[in-house]
């Protein structure tokens, strides 16, 4: 929990190496993974909307995705334990690229339900081990540095698949035939690594729920980034029209926020690693979330300054996934941080169902605006909880 010794961040020449085969192994495969996610979302939208099928139906099989990231993650620890770690990973890679071929080849619209179910539920499961791996072999003194190396990675995949999408098209096998191949490349460094995947010796302490609210400063971080990242990124074209600016003005907007999240995870990385608490870093970083939303309607009108804003915001509001996430590892091992990393990804899952939902009802009540003051919402309850922490479960010496 939040009480136990904090975790001395600083090297030391008695720190254990870097087993770089076995992280680079977790590292390389999830990035590809989000190769194929970034190529597939959009690939699948538009193949439905081709169809014929109302958004409405899209909206709604789409929604699967969450519902089977909720659904699987308390059974990964536990198929992790028997199976191993690695052998379950290549598992999922099967069942994934199964799934993306089996768009393709699907008669009906009614079988996208179950092979969404089974397409995200197996990326889950490869998104919680690949972050219990790269968790459990990062020296501590490190760990912020290699989870920033992870988050930057793994931003660049899901921005390389938006590209493919606008080479490949959405005609015919080909987007559905790279797509896969991209899922079962993941293997290959998996298989690679395997007899260096870490092993869960022991079963995890209590029930699933217990890890949600077990280290509660990383989970609502997580939760809060999904429901941002999510409901902010759906809704922000709606949003920048809104105010005034055209389509392609807005897509450099949502570039702008992309961009800061890129370069900026690997040195928020770094200064996790200096830090006595990381709770206070993500304090900060919440803070920052917060003081950025309420500058948009006061900012709305110009779009150079909007700009600098917002990659400012995308730059330290990513450091809520990655600096949490080195905050749960820096408190739990073995079967209970493997619980856990299934607990930070099923809490991200929520922050996505909810997110959405949240920004879109604040914009049909309070306009555009609406928008903004619902991201600081978020903000603001975090910040209200951090300090709480921070306040009554000091970090000791």
């Amino acid at each position: 929990m939040d009480t136990r010794p904090a975790e001395h961040a600083t090297p030391t020449q008695s720190d254990p190496a870097i087993h770089w085969l076995s992280i680079s192994a977790a590292i390389a495969a999830i990035s590809a993974v989000g190769i194929a996610l970034g190529l597939g979302l959009p690939l699948l939208s538009v193949v439905l909307q081709n169809a014929g099928i109302s958004a409405t139906m899209i909206g709604l099989n789409s929604a699967m995705a969450g519902i089977a990231s909720i659904a699987i993650a308390p059974f990964c620890t536990g198929l992790a334990q028997r199976f191993g770690v690695a052998d379950t990973m290549l598992v999922a890679i099967a069942v994934a690229a199964v799934s993306a071929m089996g768009f393709f080849w699907a008669p009906d619209f009614w079988i996208w339900f179950p092979l969404r179910v089974s397409f995200h539920g197996a990326i889950t499961v490869l998104f919680i081990l690949s972050e219990f791996w790269i968790n459990a072999a990062a020296p501590p003194a490190r760990r912020g540095f290699i989870l920033g190396i992870y988050a930057t990675v793994l931003s660049l995949g899901f921005a390389t698949g938006p590209l493919l999408f606008s080479i490949l098209g959405s005609e015919g096998a080909l987007p559905f035939v790279v797509g896969t191949a991209i899922i079962v490349a993941a293997a290959i460094p998996i298989f690679m690594a395997r007899r260096e995947s870490p092993v869960i010796a022991n079963r995890p302490s209590g029930p699933f729920l217990k890890f949600v609210i077990m280290v509660p400063t990383a989970t609502a971080a997580v939760f809060v980034f999904g429901a941002v990242e999510s409901g902010g990124f759906s809704l922000f074209p709606i949003y920048s029209s809104r105010i005034g600016f055209s389509e392609a003005d807005g897509a450099l907007l949502l570039t702008m926020i992309g961009l800061g999240n890129v370069l900026f995870q690997i040195p928020l990385g770094l200064v996790s690693d200096r830090v006595r608490d990381r709770r206070i870093l993500l304090f900060i970083c919440a803070a920052v979330g917060l003081l950025g939303c309420l500058l948009l309607p006061i900012l709305a009108s110009n779009w150079w300054l909007l700009a600098t804003v917002l990659f400012v915001w995308g730059a330290v509001v990513a450091g809520l996934y990655t600096v949490g996430l080195a905050h749960l590892g820096s408190k739990l091992v073995d079967g209970d941080l493997a619980s856990a990393n299934a607990a930070f990804v099923f809490s991200y899952a929520i922050g996505m169902l909810i997110g959405p939902q949240m920004i879109g009802l604040a914009m049909d009540v309070m306009g555009s605006n609406g928008f903004a003051y619902s991201l600081a919402g978020f903000f603001l309850l975090y910040v209200g909880l951090a300090i709480s922490r921070i306040i009554f479960r000091p970090a000791t010496a």
